[in-house]
């Protein structure tokens, strides 16, 4: 489904996916993920099963897409502007990261408050848990100056767990507080 030439999807494939999602986010308005079947997201997303197979395994291959592709686009190499936001000139350290992650959980806030506040936020907050790791693996120049004898691993799972109980938190609170706030509360407890 890639292109060959970078790796990347193609616009139209992106086009498809981004159906799928907006297909899903839609359904979740009305029902439980639990509840709902794949064909009623091919419906929704107006294409065709085998096109859904092509991009997604089941279902939950879906949810664990929509979650990676926030961080696919928070390690992007290049930021540019975005509507709602701008991190291109900013030094992507933990902080800016993890705002940056919580705009974009901000930016689709229907879908993600609809995931996240039905049985399906564990199985999500799972996927964005392995996204938060991966992302610290990744990039461990971000991690904070600690004790020469703390082991990174250990490190690594630490801030995790406290990036993944602060969306928790914040989700439950209806992402009253700006992304801004909640990066700073995080920084407060986890980074001083």
């Amino acid at each position: 489904m890639k292109s060959a030439e970078n790796g990347k999807l193609d616009r139209r494939q992106q086009k498809t996916r981004e159906a799928i999602f907006q297909a899903l986010a839609k359904l979740l308005q009305k029902k439980s993920f639990a509840n709902i079947t794949v064909q009623e997201i091919i419906d929704e997303a107006n294409v065709g099963r085998t096109t859904f197979y092509a991009h997604f395994e089941t279902k939950d291959h879906l949810l664990k897409a929509m979650c990676e592709s926030i961080f696919d686009h928070v390690l992007a190499e290049h930021l540019e502007k975005e509507d709602t936001h701008d991190f291109s000139g900013k030094t992507r350290d933990l902080p800016d990261m993890l705002e940056h992650t919580l705009y974009h959980l901000q930016d689709e806030k229907e879908e993600i408050l609809e995931i996240l506040l039905t049985e399906s936020g564990d199985l999500f907050l799972h996927y964005f848990s392995d996204g938060i790791r991966d992302m610290l693996e990744k990039n461990k120049k971000t991690l904070p100056k600690v004790s020469k004898g703390l082991p990174k691993d250990y490190q690594i799972e630490m801030l995790t767990k406290g990036i993944v109980e602060t969306v928790r938190w914040w989700v439950g609170h209806r992402m009253k507080y700006t992304p801004e706030q909640v990066a700073g509360y995080f920084e407060e407890i986890y980074l001083k």
